[in-house]
């Protein structure tokens, strides 16, 4: 139950836009999604923000030390010959495009870091008050020790982290797991993106922002946060340092990471040239929501892998589903309560989605009649989001029904060429003719 009966508060850690978001990333939404939609179909009330990172997020972090190396949208800006703003500005808005062709439902509100300076500065005020923080020559850091309950979230602690283990880029650091609240803009160095505060100008650590953000909107204590599995060794249990050291209460009730997103196997990255994006999919004729059923295939818990032959049979079987659901009416059609008790239960079974697209073919293989079939379907996929209804009920134009007949008689009579011609004008309208027997069917092109 949430800590308000009428409420559900809701966070997930969103991209950092200094360049396209990867299908790796937006398996993470689409959880967050999917976990909105069931929680929406059964009647609560739900308070959703998801930040977008658009300061602070440093280059170190691909060598496991978020608090060294460029700001990641500054650098993007002076290779694109951009401001800072005009980058953030241009892959959020892909991003939001890309959102809405998987069909993912928008949170309450979308959370720009840089929207929220004067918050995260009074954060690390507050900490600094409560004795958690020094000062190095580089920025204010979070003293880990000072936290009992450090790494209770992924079992990293000062003690388990190795000596050597990589090089210790501040010396100045009292931990290994301290990590930046603050950093101090360099002296010789123009920056876009720096802002006055008490301990000088500079710009905030990424561990803050999802914390200031995160209790300004949603309060002290957010019943449900998640994010990508890759986030809990680090940036999560700092949020729950600086947040919990800061109010003295649970930052959070509930944790959700969702598993990676392989690629052939193996990791998804940049370098290896497989970060690949929606756009990349979309440039290989792959409908965006055959991705979201592919995300459907694996428990979130689960590794899934992408390669282009499983992508391939996703889209089959989604063009499938629609096929079979063309023909189908509403009208004196009822949901059948068996189905949706299995369904149901398959959703409490720690979000067991795959098992529900099981149950979808099930249902549809089954000896109920069409119209139950269907209205039972639309409710399914209030929460799966595969956007059954757009194939539902279409009409078929005369014109195009005009054209299948004379392409049947031409059929009948062994003319060929004039029969294969008919079916072209037919597709080239998007529909598809079927000869059946000594007949035919129109379905809608797919």
């Amino acid at each position: 139950m949430p800590q308000d009966p009428n409420l559900i508060t809701m966070y997930t850690c969103g991209p950092t836009v200094y360049d396209y978001v990867t299908i790796g990333n937006f398996r993470t939404y689409t959880l967050g999604d999917l976990i909105y939609r069931v929680l929406d179909s059964r009647k609560y009330k739900i308070k959703y923000v998801m930040n977008l990172t658009d300061v602070g997020h440093l280059t170190g972090d691909n060598e496991g030390d978020a608090d060294t190396g460029d700001d990641r949208i500054e650098k993007s800006a002076e290779k694109e010959g951009k401001s800072a703003r005009e980058i953030a500005d241009f892959y959020i808005n892909d991003f939001l495009k890309s959102f809405e062709e998987l069909n993912l439902e928008k949170p309450s509100k979308f959370a720009r870091a840089t929207d929220y300076i004067g918050e995260q500065i009074e954060l690390v005020k507050k900490l600094e008050r409560g004795g958690f923080t020094y000062e190095t020559s580089d920025g204010v850091y979070f003293d880990t020790s000072r936290y009992p309950d450090y790494g209770k979230l992924s079992g990293l602690t000062a003690e388990t982290v190795k000596e050597g283990a990589r090089v210790e880029v501040n010396p100045e650091k009292k931990h290994p797991t301290d990590f930046a609240l603050w950093k101090f803009s360099p002296k010789d160095t123009v920056r876009w993106q720096e802002w006055e505060s008490p301990w000088g100008r500079g710009f905030p650590g990424w561990h803050l922002e999802c914390s200031a953000m995160a209790m300004k909107e949603l309060g002290e204590t957010v019943d449900i946060h998640l994010g990508g599995e890759d986030l809990r060794m680090v940036h999560h249990q700092n949020e729950i340092a600086q947040s919990e050291c800061a109010t003295g209460k649970q930052f959070v009730r509930y944790w959700v990471h969702g598993a990676f997103l392989q690629v052939d196997g193996g990791r998804m990255s940049k370098s290896k040239g497989n970060a690949y994006t929606l756009a990349d999919l979309k440039e290989k004729g792959y409908d965006p929501i055959a991705l979201r059923y592919l995300f459907m295939s694996a428990h979130y818990r689960t590794p899934l892998n992408f390669t282009w032959d499983a992508l391939n049979g996703a889209q089959i079987a989604l063009k499938k589903l629609y096929s079979l659901v063309g023909d189908y009416r509403e009208e004196g059609g009822d949901v059948d309560d068996d189905f949706m008790e299995g369904f149901e239960n398959a959703l409490d079974e720690d979000l067991n989605i795959p098992k529900t697209i099981a149950l979808v073919w099930d249902l549809l293989k089954s000896d109920l009649p069409e119209a139950t079939k269907l209205v039972t379907l639309l409710k399914v996929d209030e929460i799966l989001g595969l956007n059954i209804a757009d194939y539902v009920g279409y009409e078929i134009p005369k014109e195009v029904v005009d054209l299948a007949k004379i392409r049947q008689e031409y059929r009948k009579t062994g003319i060929w060429d004039k029969a294969d011609l008919m079916r072209k004008q037919i597709e080239a309208q998007g529909f598809l003719v079927e000869d059946k027997g000594d007949g035919f069917k129109i379905k809608r092109k797919l």
